[in-house]
């Protein structure tokens, strides 16, 4: 199985980033052939300085090998490294319908914030499906307000078949049965981690770097601090049972009608809590659970736990992250040979795309 997944340059990496996939990419590359990439032009919405793009690309590359990714297990490189993506992006772009990225959780969501409508944020979908199947990939990691992006992909790469491979039938997609011929372009599945789909930002929000709301791996002590102190509760007094999510047990986006996460909602009602439950152990957590429903401990001292609990998870990353971001070159080496292997997957399914279409 190939498994595939990337990160936006866009800011500094976050715990939301870690607990939603990273902690996931790392477990994974010991049980598939993995794929991870450094989304150094999709961070073109967000960021218009060209030092700080080039110094954030860096920073989520060291980043990713600070967290526990092994460069001789899975492939680590920059989406711009491998310029067949944007050969492939505009044939997607001839066959993805204007419905479907008018309708698309992420333009919808930055447009209601303000950004401007501008064709790099209308295409962003096209872009991302090229991300995924420039590689074939079998599985895409990705929370709950990622799985739009999948099934666009998905729906793209059944129209191109289609249209450019006689004998494709999409119920037979890989041409399992006699007279259908296989996609050149694989359909893949989007693969959740149900238990932290989205992890709430200090806000409530799903953590997110467009909305300000995130506690970032590797920032300084003192800011780390400020952040985890500041995250939002309400006036319930000490001595008093503190409210949890729902009593159905579901965060607030998941209410009947409300937005789907990545389009602004709340994904928690009570973040301090959620943040404890993702990033305590369970054993720990279970304690939490019970005094913070007897009452009795203020929201200060909980606080104070989840600072030690980072410290305690992302300590050895931190200062691997430091000996890292002192040997650039060694970084680039990493970076290279990532992209040496990963373009040798594209150039594979490039020569197919360019033959199907008639380019020669």
């Amino acid at each position: 199985m190939r498994i595939l997944s990337g990160v936006q340059s866009s800011g500094k990496l976050h715990i939301g980033n870690y607990y939603g996939a990273i902690r996931q990419f790392v477990q994974l590359q010991d049980e598939a052939d993995s794929y991870y990439f450094i989304a150094n032009y999709h961070s073109l919405n967000e960021v218009r300085d060209p030092k700080r793009a080039l110094e954030l690309t860096r920073d989520a590359a060291v980043s990713y090998l600070a967290l526990g990714l092994d460069p001789k297990k899975a492939v680590l490189f920059r989406q711009s490294d491998v310029k067949e993506v944007l050969e492939l992006y505009w044939l997607l772009g001839v066959v993805a319908p204007v419905a479907h990225l008018e309708r698309a959780h992420s333009y919808k969501d930055k447009v209601a914030q303000g950004k401007s409508p501008d064709f790099g944020l209308f295409a962003y979908p096209v872009l991302m499906a090229a991300d995924i199947l420039l590689y074939s990939a079998d599985a895409v990691p990705v929370g709950k307000d990622q799985i739009q992006h999948i099934e666009f992909a998905r729906d793209w790469a059944v129209k191109f078949n289609v249209q450019y491979v006689p004998g494709y039938d999409p119920a037979d997609p890989d041409g399992k049965e006699r007279g259908h011929a296989p996609g050149i372009l694989k359909l893949p599945s989007a693969r959740i981690q149900s238990s932290t789909q989205t992890v709430p930002g200090i806000d409530g929000r799903k953590m997110s770097k467009s909305y300000g709301n995130t506690i970032d791996l590797f920032g300084d002590d003192k800011e780390l601090k400020k952040r985890i102190m500041s995250i939002k509760t309400d006036s319930t007094p000490v001595e008093a049972p503190k409210p949890v999510p729902g009593a159905n047990g579901k965060v607030a986006s998941e209410s009947p009608g409300a937005p789907q996460p990545g389009e602004g909602a709340l994904v928690s009602e009570v973040p301090l809590y959620d943040l404890m439950k993702v990033m305590l152990p369970e054993s720990e957590f279970r304690d939490v659970d019970a005094s913070w429903r007897a009452g009795g401990k203020g929201y200060g001292e909980y606080k104070k736990l989840l600072l030690e609990a980072f410290h305690a998870t992302f300590g050895p990353a931190r200062k691997r992250y430091a000996e890292l971001a002192g040997d650039p070159a060694e970084l680039e080496r990493i970076l290279q040979d990532g992209a040496t292997r990963a373009r040798a997957e594209a150039t594979q399914l490039m020569d197919k795309v360019r033959r199907a279409v008639g380019i020669p």
